[in-house]
C-alpha cells in the first residue's frame, strides 16, 4: 500500500530537481525547444507549476470529476498567480511555494479523503491518493523533458551531479 506520506515526500523531492533545472538553465535560453512543434523549456517549467497547482487545488476542493468541457475553467481557478513572462528565478520560487504549500494542505486531510473515487482526465476512476500519484508521476513526465533540454545544451542535471558525487566520495 502506497503511503500519502511517501507520495508527499517524493512528489517535494521531484520539485527540487525541477527547481534546480529551472535555476540551472541560462535565463536568456528559456525560449529553447528542439524542434518547433514543443514546448519551450519555460514553457515545460510553467506548464509543470500549472498543472500540479491547479490539479492538487481541484483535489483539494473535493472534485470527483475531472473531466467536461468545463475542466479547463475548473482548473484555471486554482493556478498560481504567476504571468508566463516571469523570470526564471521568478518561476523557480513559485515552484518551490507552490509544493510547500500544496503538500502541507494535502497533508492535512483525513486517510478517508485518499480513499474516495475520483474520475482522472482520462476516464479512468482512481482513488485521490492515486490521483495524487498521477499528478506526480506527470510532473516526472515534464521534468524528464526539462533534463532532456539540458543535455541537449551540454548542461549535467542536478540528479546525474548528485550521483556523480556520491560514485566519486566511495
Amino acid at each position: 500500500m502506497v503511503r500519502l506520506e511517501h507520495v508527499l515526500d517524493t512528489w517535494k523531492a521531484v520539485r527540487h530537481d525541477t527547481v534546480a533545472a529551472v535555476e540551472d538553465f541560462p535565463a536568456d535560453q528559456f525560449s529553447y525547444r528542439p524542434t518547433a512543434d514543443v514546448m519551450t523549456f519555460g514553457e515545460i517549467a510553467h506548464h509543470i507549476l500549472n498543472a500540479g497547482h491547479g490539479l492538487a487545488g481541484l483535489l483539494l476542493d473535493g472534485e470527483v470529476n475531472f473531466t467536461g468541457p468545463d475542466f479547463r475553467q475548473r482548473v484555471t481557478r486554482h493556478l498560481p498567480d504567476i504571468p508566463p513572462s516571469a523570470s526564471p528565478s521568478e518561476l523557480a520560487a513559485a515552484l518551490t511555494e507552490s509544493i510547500d504549500k500544496r503538500c502541507t494542505e494535502l497533508a492535512s486531510k483525513p486517510s478517508e479523503f485518499y480513499a474516495q473515487i475520483v474520475t482522472r482526465m482520462d476516464g479512468v476512476k482512481l482513488t485521490r491518493l492515486e490521483m495524487l500519484q498521477s499528478i506526480k508521476e506527470h510532473e516526472l513526465t515534464h521534468r524528464a523533458q526539462l533534463f532532456a533540454y539540458m543535455r541537449l545544451n551540454g548542461l549535467v542535471p542536478a540528479t546525474t551531479r548528485r550521483r556523480l558525487a556520491k560514485q566519486a566520495g566511495k
